[in-house]
């Protein structure tokens, strides 16, 4: 293991796999929540979920969103995949020295709209300030709280034949915020997809039975995150290179720069495996909303055995795909 933390422990790759494996879940251990974006919690009386972040994204206001637009959606995401209703939240603010009260204002503004159009209510918070140099102006920590509701729910039994969808195109998030820093060079009009799905990923839960996973490819991108449920559940799943939903912006961008979309980072899409007969009415359940409107079949598990993501390309043929290895975009989220 390595002596020191780079940025490369942060990007959601094997990096952070192996940081994660070898120092938090040896310390603490993992139970079940190691498989998934919210623990699950017994308590007297039922089971809740419970999920906690970190965002130190740069910079903090960006196409599409903020730090507090993001705090809020990237939080009740990691619930609403995990199968529970996003009920209540909490932040802790590390602010530096000589941050601008203007712009917490306006942080804290698009966290309670956020909220608002959620559901979820923010029921705690702490406040920290740090010497001036000490932080990169502010960074925001929140714990959320879900509750699930009676019969509804990820099944985790897979079948040779389900459906991988995602629901809408890949890397917009991983371009807007780059482009936002002024590292490409270049003018890219494209806004992150940074959007709370709780509301459409409930839908989907509470209409179809067949539903096996759902899973939100934030750091890492849409490849990181489907190895993870491969390797987890030692299924072999193959995705096809022509049904990537990418818009042209984005394929520019990695074409001129040698980024894979499939390893950049999202905030407001889901992947969703679902058995093959309630496919169609799945993605037509998420076309029913903005979020949705792009959704679409991308490949399908076809072995519960080597734990394997292949992708297939337009030639026809297969290549073994791999965790994030290194780091292409630092403080994404």
């Amino acid at each position: 293991m390595e002596k020191y933390i780079s940025l490369a422990h942060g990007d959601g790759g094997e990096l952070s796999h192996r940081l994660i494996r070898d120092v938090f879940v040896e310390a603490f251990g993992d139970g079940n929540s190691a498989l998934f974006d919210a623990a699950s919690v017994n308590i007297s009386g039922g089971k809740i979920a419970v999920t906690t972040d970190s965002f130190v994204i740069k910079p903090i206001f960006f196409p599409g969103g903020s730090i507090g637009k993001l705090a809020v959606a990237g939080t009740v995401n990691d619930l609403a995949v995990s199968g529970a209703k996003p009920v209540y939240l909490t932040c802790g603010f590390v602010i530096e020295e000589g941050f601008p009260i203007s712009d917490l204002k306006k942080i804290v503004t698009d966290m309670a709209m956020e909220a608002r159009k959620t559901g979820v209510t923010i029921v705690a918070g702490d406040t920290k300030v740090v010497e001036r140099g000490s932080a990169d102006g502010v960074y925001i920590n929140t714990t959320g709280i879900g509750v699930y509701e009676s019969g509804i729910g990820c099944s985790l039994e897979f079948e040779e034949g389900d459906s991988i969808i995602v629901t809408g195109t890949i890397g917009d998030h991983g371009i807007a915020v780059l482009a936002s820093r002024g590292d490409l060079g270049i003018t890219v009009p494209i806004d992150s997809d940074c959007a709370s799905l709780n509301r459409m990923l409930a839908e989907v839960l509470q209409h179809t039975n067949g539903v096996r996973i759902m899973r939100d490819p934030t750091r890492g991108g849409l490849a990181t995150t489907l190895v993870e449920i491969a390797e987890d559940f030692h299924l072999t799943m193959k995705i096809n290179e022509l049904d990537l939903p990418v818009k042209e912006e984005v394929h520019g961008v990695c074409d001129l720069l040698g980024f894979d979309p499939l390893y950049l980072a999202n905030e407001g899409k889901s992947i969703i495996i679902v058995s093959a007969s309630e496919t169609d009415k799945v993605i037509e359940i998420l076309r029913e909303f903005p979020e949705g409107k792009d959704a679409i079949v991308i490949g399908s598990i076809i072995g519960k055995d080597k734990g394997q993501l292949l992708l297939e390309t337009p030639l026809g043929s297969k290549r073994l795909l791999n965790r994030l290895s290194g780091t292409m975009f630092p403080r994404i989220c």
